[in-house]
């Protein structure tokens, strides 16, 4: 509003403040949808600001809502998977962990090669990511233990084993992720989960998001400035640009909680 000279919100200007950050309408809404809530709140202390309109942008479905896993969870679908027969449950116990301690994205775990882990580094390099560039993702020893362990057990495939895959199926192959979501889908069934639907999960690919959603809430708790470490987060999950990463914040309460808690002695209370 300083920009524009104006002392009041007014819709123009929110409008063309929310489709100037370009990406897609989605985002436009979304930022619109910010600007109407704060609007809202002056204008019922102060009826000259405008609330823009709803309905501006024209937009697509949003994502799905992402289920956050607990530990116990995670563990649960792990002890589930390695009961599957043959070595398919080894790999799917292998895969649940990686991608629980690591936010990778389920495509980048199945394109993972042996020459790919540094094993004295303790690291991943993950190539072909969805923007086209490779980044290392720095594991805990216990994940390289585990990794280990798996490695080992792989090798056991003898004449069966065709590929350069680190996380192989029983006939040797690279994984399908096919094959790999609809066990998952049947875990997620047997142990009792919420059915996934289109709009919520519980999803494989929600591991991602309980790994982003858990550094940040760790972040907030131990006195962390969130804004400052944010873009290595961003770096480290192959996202293109840090509001992707933004938007995790709004996909649990205790991190919406905790960030409101963050800001309000910068704010005092608006309130009054």
């Amino acid at each position: 509003m300083e920009r524009y000279g104006s002392d009041v919100v007014t819709g123009t200007a929110a409008i063309s403040w929310a489709s100037a950050a370009g990406g897609h309408p989605n985002w436009w809404a979304r930022r619109l949808s910010l600007v109407r809530g704060f609007a809202r709140y002056l204008h019922d202390r102060e009826p000259g600001h405008e609330v823009p309109p709803a309905g501006i942008f024209p937009t697509r479905p949003s994502r799905a809502t992402p289920y956050l896993y607990t530990d116990e969870d995670i563990g649960r679908l792990m002890e589930a998977a390695r009961s599957l027969r043959t070595s398919w449950g080894r790999t799917m116990e292998t895969l649940i962990g990686l991608l629980a301690v690591t936010g990778m994205r389920v495509g980048e775990a199945i394109r993972l090669d042996v020459t790919d882990i540094d094993w004295e580094g303790g690291l991943l390099v993950v190539r072909s990511t969805k923007f086209g560039k490779s980044r290392e993702v720095a594991l805990h020893a216990t994940a390289v233990a585990a990794l280990r362990t798996y490695g080992d057990e792989r090798l056991c495939l003898g004449p069966r084993l065709k590929t350069s895959a680190f996380l192989v199926s029983t006939r040797g192959d690279r994984l399908a992720y096919d094959s790999v979501q609809k066990t998952f889908h049947r875990l997620v069934v047997r142990l009792g989960f919420p059915r996934p639907t289109e709009r919520y999960g519980p999803r494989l690919h929600d591991l991602r998001h309980t790994f982003v959603v858990r550094t940040i809430v760790d972040w907030y708790r131990g006195g962390v400035d969130v804004a400052q470490r944010l873009h290595r987060l961003s770096t480290y999950l192959g996202h293109f640009d840090p509001s992707s990463t933004y938007w995790y914040l709004s996909a649990a309460p205790e991190l919406l909680a905790l960030a409101a808690e963050r800001l309000e002695p910068d704010t005092g209370d608006l309130r009054e």
